[in-house]
């Protein structure tokens, strides 16, 4: 097996709309709310819940080491999965294309600070990798009946470098 490293690029929106959706409340927004005090960024992210429903939990997670050992990628095949972090620290993001049921040639994305990520459903990915200890995220995702996690195991050395 050939070893593969990955060296996270600036996240992008328009690269990463394959897997899903990058967000934050940078530029204009959509509308002015609340009296004309709050700023409102609409219908940013594509959520998608199937025959289940959305549902808010919080993960608190500790930092990985970069360079970082990525053993498992995972998807969700019943339903989108966002996360949304409740600090500003950037995270790693590390996502695939379908190859015939697992997961196909492996992109990484480096978040800026106050963004979240969107997976749409069926898309593979890593865990999440927190680059701070203690980091909270909010996650939206499908709550409901049916096995919504697959996930897939390497056999060869996956590097994710600075």
């Amino acid at each position: 097996m050939v070893d593969t490293i990955l060296k996270p690029e600036l996240i992008d929106a328009d690269r990463f709309r394959p897997f899903g959706d990058v967000f934050d409340a940078e530029g204009d927004p959509d509308m002015i709310i609340n009296e004309g005090r709050c700023s409102r960024h609409h219908d940013r992210v594509r959520l998608d819940f199937g025959t289940g429903r959305a549902g808010i939990s919080l993960f608190r997670t500790r930092a990985v080491e970069i360079p970082y050992a990525l053993t498992v990628m995972e998807r969700h095949p019943l339903g989108a999965q966002a996360f949304i972090p409740m600090s500003e620290d950037p995270f790693i993001v590390v996502v695939a294309e379908d190859d015939n049921g697992k997961p196909g040639t492996l992109h990484a994305f480096k978040t800026a600070p106050r963004q979240g990520v969107s997976y749409l459903p069926n898309t593979w990915h890593a865990p999440l990798i927190a680059l701070r200890d203690d980091a909270v995220f909010a996650v939206v995702d499908r709550i409901g009946p049916g096995n919504n996690l697959q996930e897939f195991t390497y056999d060869m050395r996956v590097t994710v470098v600075p």
